[in-house]
């Protein structure tokens, strides 16, 4: 193992979420809570940490496939620990425990909070927060590769680790540059949907706290009831900007490229789409009744549907209290997820697609034996691996989910409060049912069960094997 390569690439990270931790303490400059000492503390380590570090470049800089897990395993796990501090040095989050979660909540953009009062922190923590989920949303390796020549030509092997899908390819040739360009597009998007914001009355530092928590398909408010007192314009440009950060960003290339074509052809954005539109119109015929305006029943099923499906989080209703129907599409939703490429969450829909091409096959197989057909996406053939890897993934999904549900479920709670609870965490959605409903936090649940979930949040960001290889035995043999 390249055991130099690895401390590099560590060490760069923590010098870049140094760099950018810097931001929390212009925010303390400007509003004067005096928070910003701490962050500017952990800052200073971290940047002289990692140029130290950074200094010693290693001769051999290629990366493979066990290597490029293993840094982004550890890379998500110290950036964590790094980024927490604040809250916990501060006393703003006093314990330890609740701090990581909140943290590796934020930079996995899960949005699964344990406060239960948002709004008394101050602005330093919450730009802290929501910033986080920006940070999380493209990945901080995805930003390290935009940022910094690396070679030895396998960086490949980093972002195919860090990147959400059953497969990542270059948009570009080179990476770096493939890394860029999804990078700007991030920006452009975060940007205008700031600037929508504005135009509906929202000050500046909400705008783009909200900005960054739908970007990264996050979740953090800076309200207690996150959008449930915000108007409908509002709840309008969020819902849309959480549907387009839920597509495949190489869409949104290709529209660059004056591919529209291509684009408009990918299967699993156009899956993405109709199910969106299905489920919103199955759940606003379902809760019309509860409404007195029509209008603003449409905004709340729409508004829901992507805040699940795109994994957000936010809420602009208590859904906990819709019908059944409901509650069971939005439970689908979750296990769903965004697309591939995209900075959502879940098991992706292009997974869904491959297993429900790949069940066609298997039945057109048991009819007729002689038939020779391959799985196909966007017109076409999938590699037997990808079609294999789909489905491992899922086996183990299903298992660290069984897992952590059996853990979870020591804390005597309702059955939908723990099966909720590890499903939105695993699916970095945020907020589940019952006790952990939209109006909720898990604030009340043991050490034992925040720990499980955190280890939850950070396996379904990095789709589980970045952090399944660091706990392998093997991985520490010589």
């Amino acid at each position: 193992m390249n055991i130099h390569m690895i401390r590099y690439i560590l060490c760069q990270v923590m010098r870049i979420e140094g760099a950018l931790m810097l931001l929390p303490c212009l925010i303390s400059i400007v509003y004067g809570d005096g928070e910003g000492l701490y962050y500017g503390i952990v800052a200073a380590v971290l940047i002289c940490t990692g140029f130290v570090g950074c200094h010693f470049v290693p001769k051999d800089q290629s990366i493979n496939v066990k290597e490029g897990y293993t840094v982004t395993g550890l890379s998500w796990i110290v950036m964590s620990v790094f980024g927490c501090l604040p809250f916990w040095l501060s006393g703003e989050i006093p314990s330890f425990t609740n701090a990581f979660f909140e943290t590796v909540s934020g930079f996995t953009t899960t949005g699964a909070s344990i406060l239960s009062d948002v709004e008394a922190l101050s602005h330093t923590a919450l730009f802290w927060r929501s910033f986080t989920h920006w940070i999380g949303g493209m990945g901080v390796l995805v930003f390290l590769l935009a940022l910094i020549p690396m070679s030895g030509g396998s960086n490949i092997n980093l972002m195919k680790a860090e990147s959400p899908g059953p497969s990542v390819g270059k948009l570009v040739p080179k990476i770096r540059k493939t890394a860029l360009i999804l990078y700007v597009i991030y920006m452009i998007l975060t940007l205008i949907e700031t600037v929508l914001l504005l135009f509906g009355g929202l000050n500046l530092f909400d705008s783009f706290c909200l900005a960054f928590g739908t970007a990264g398909t996050g979740g953090f408010a800076v309200r207690n009831d996150s959008f449930m007192s915000y108007g409908i314009y509002i709840r309008w440009v969020v819902a849309i900007f959480m549907f387009l950060f839920g597509v495949n960003f190489n869409a949104y290339y290709f529209m660059l490229m004056r591919q529209f074509k291509k684009a408009l052809l990918m299967e699993e954005v156009r899956a993405y789409a109709c199910i969106v539109t299905l489920s919103t119109l199955i759940i606003f015929w379902k809760i019309l009744p509860m409404y007195e305006s029509s209008l603003t029943a449409l905004t709340d099923s729409f508004f829901q549907v992507m805040t699940v499906t795109s994994t957000t989080g936010y809420g602009s209703a208590d859904f906990d209290l819709w019908p059944t129907t409901a509650k069971v599409i939005l439970c689908f939703l979750m296990f769903m997820g965004a697309c591939a490429g995209s900075t959502g969450g879940g098991v992706k829909v292009s997974r869904l697609v491959i297993l429900w091409k790949s069940f066609v096959r298997e039945v057109q197989a048991l009819i007729h034996p002689k038939i020779v057909k391959k799985v196909k996406m966007d017109g076409k053939p999938l590699e037997l691996d990808v079609v294999r890897s789909t489905t491992v993934f899922l086996a183990t999904y299903m298992i660290i989910f069984l897992a952590s549900l059996l853990v979870v479920s020591l804390d005597d709670y309702d059955l939908t409060t723990s099966f909720t609870a590890v499903l939105a965490n695993l699916n970095n959605i945020g907020p589940g049912l019952s006790l952990v409903g939209p109006t909720c936090n898990y604030g009340f649940l043991s050490c034992l069960s925040k720990w499980v979930l955190t280890f939850d949040m950070l396996a379904g960001r990095l789709e589980l094997y970045p952090i399944l290889v660091l706990l392998a035995p093997s991985l520490y043999k010589k």
